[in-house]
C-alpha cells in the first residue's frame, strides 16, 4: 500500500537548487531566479504545459521569503473565494511584513468578472499574484490584469530531466527505497509522461503499487529482503492501459476524443458529436478549447457551403467566455449540433493550401504593373497602376482584368464544391469568367 501522500507531492522540491528543468528561467543568473533571490517579487503568470513545475515554483517563492501562501483553483473558485482571500491578505499587512502570495491554478478559466476582482489587490500590492495557465495568456487573461503581470514561459521537461526524476524517485523517496527497483527500459514511461513530471511520478507509483500487491507474503521473524521490481516497456503499457482514466484532458485520450468530436461533426452525425462533447464536458475539458476547435472547423469543413456557421461558431466562442460553467454546455451543444447538421465544404481550406503551395513553388512573382500601388510621381512614371480598370466604373461592377502574376496565367486555385451555396457561387463566377468555372 502506497503512502497517503502521492509520490508527486513527496518529490516536490522545496528550493530552487532542487528544481529540475526550466534553466532558461531559474538556472544560474537566469531572469526569474534573479528576481526570486532579490526578494522583490512582482505579480506574474507562468505559462506552460501541465506538470512542468508551475505550482512548485510558486511554493518555493513563498517559502524562500516566508510569505503566507494562498492557493485557489479557477476550476472550483469564484469571486466570493477571491474576495475572501483578499480580505485574509489585508489582515496579514503588518509593518514591513512581505505581502502574501496568491497562487491561482488554471487562471485562464476565470471569466472577466472573476479576473476583474483581482485588479485592485494586485495594483495596491495587497498580495502578489502568481497565475498558472496552459493557454496563451494574451488571449485568456484580460488586458488590465495582464499589463500588471510579467509573463514567463515554461517548456515541457526534456528527456534528461525526466530520466533524472526517475532515478531520484527510486533512490531517494522514503517509500520507494523499500523496494529494489530497476528501470530496464524507459521509452514507455517517457512517452506516457509526455514531459509532465506529475504523470511520470503517477506511472511509477502505479507500477510499484501493482507489483507490491503481487508479493503480499506473510511476515516472519526473519528480516524480509527487498522486493525486486524490474520496470520495462511491456509492464508500463500493461499497467497504464489497465488504469486509463475515462478522460485525461492533458494526455493521449484528450487528443483522441477531440479528434472523434471533430470527425463526428465533419461526418454530419449530431448524435456522435453530442456524445463526444459530453465526454469532454464530464472530463472537465476547457470549454474555450472546445469552442475554439469548433470555430476552426466552421471555416475548414463547412466554409462556403454555409458561411453562417462561422458566425455562429464565433458567437459560441464569445458566449462561453461570458457565461462560464455550467451553462456553457448548452451553448456548446447548440453549436455542435448546428455544425454537424450543416452542409459541408472544404473549398476555402483547399484554396489556401493550393495558393501556399503555388507560392512555395513559384517564389516571389512580381505584381502586375496595372494593379500596383502608385503613390508617387516616380511610380506613375514607371507605369505603376497604368491601365487599371476600376470595377465600379463598369456595368455590373465588373470588367475582366489580369490580377495574377503573368507567369501563373489563368491558374485556378479556388474550386467551388457541389452544394447549394457554392453552386450559386459557381454560376456567378462562370458568368464573369466564362469557361474558367464551367464543369
Amino acid at each position: 500500500m502506497l503512502a497517503n501522500q502521492p509520490l508527486a507531492d513527496r518529490m516536490r522540491p522545496a528550493t530552487l537548487d532542487g528544481f529540475l528543468g526550466q534553466e532558461q528561467l531559474v538556472g544560474k543568473d537566469a531572469i526569474l531566479r534573479r528576481t526570486i533571490e532579490s526578494g522583490k517579487i512582482p505579480s506574474f503568470i507562468l505559462w506552460g504545459p501541465p506538470g512542468v513545475g508551475k505550482t512548485t515554483l510558486a511554493r518555493i517563492i513563498a517559502n524562500k521569503h516566508n510569505r503566507p501562501f494562498y492557493q485557489l483553483s479557477a476550476v472550483h473558485s469564484g469571486v466570493k473565494d477571491i474576495r475572501t482571500t483578499i480580505e485574509k491578505a489585508k489582515k496579514q499587512q503588518f509593518f514591513d511584513r512581505p505581502n502574501p502570495v496568491l497562487f491561482i491554478d488554471e487562471i485562464h478559466r476565470f471569466n472577466k468578472s472573476q479576473q476583474d476582482s483581482l485588479l485592485g489587490a494586485v495594483e495596491q500590492g495587497v498580495l502578489t499574484l502568481i497565475g498558472a495557465t496552459t493557454e496563451n495568456p494574451s488571449f485568456e487573461v484580460i488586458s488590465p490584469l495582464l499589463s500588471r503581470c510579467q509573463v514567463y514561459v515554461l517548456k515541457p521537461l526534456e528527456k534528461p530531466d525526466l530520466e533524472n526524476l526517475i532515478e531520484k524517485a527510486i533512490t531517494t523517496d522514503s517509500y520507494l527505497k523499500e523496494f529494489d527497483i530497476s528501470v530496464k527500459e524507459k521509452e514507455a514511461i517517457l512517452r506516457y509522461s509526455g514531459g509532465d513530471a506529475r504523470k511520470l511520478f503517477n506511472i511509477i507509483e502505479l507500477i510499484v503499487s501493482a507489483e507490491s500487491e503481487k508479493d503480499e507474503k506473510p511476515k516472519t521473524n526473519k528480516k524480509r529482503e527487498k522486493q525486486k521490481i524490474v520496470i520495462d516497456n511491456e509492464m508500463v503499457l500493461k499497467r497504464v492501459q489497465e488504469n486509463m482514466a475515462l478522460y485525461d484532458k492533458s494526455g493521449e485520450q484528450h487528443y483522441d476524443i477531440i479528434s472523434a468530436f471533430i470527425k463526428s461533426i465533419r461526418g454530419s452525425d449530431p448524435n456522435a458529436a453530442v456524445y463526444w462533447l459530453a465526454r469532454m464536458v464530464e472530463g472537465g475539458e476547457d470549454i474555450k478549447f472546445i469552442a475554439r476547435r469548433m470555430l476552426i472547423l466552421a471555416a475548414e469543413d463547412i466554409g462556403l457551403a454555409n458561411p453562417n456557421a462561422l458566425l455562429l461558431a464565433q458567437s459560441c466562442f464569445e458566449a462561453v467566455n461570458v457565461i462560464g460553467w455550467p451553462e456553457s454546455r448548452i451553448i456548446l451543444s447548440e453549436a455542435a449540433i448546428y455544425l454537424a447538421t450543416s452542409p459541408k465544404s472544404n473549398s476555402a481550406y483547399m484554396a489556401i493550401n493550393s495558393a501556399q503551395k503555388e507560392v512555395k513553388e513559384s517564389g516571389d512573382l512580381p505584381v502586375p504593373l496595372n494593379i500596383r500601388n502608385a503613390p508617387t510621381k516616380l511610380m506613375k512614371d514607371l507605369n505603376y497602376g497604368k491601365d487599371y480598370k476600376y470595377a465600379h466604373s463598369y456595368e455590373g461592377n465588373f470588367t475582366k482584368e489580369k490580377f495574377l502574376p503573368e507567369e501563373l496565367g489563368d491558374k485556378k486555385l479556388y474550386e467551388p464544391q457541389k452544394n447549394t451555396r457554392e453552386e450559386e457561387i459557381r454560376k456567378r463566377l462562370k458568368k464573369l469568367w466564362e469557361d474558367k468555372y464551367g464543369y
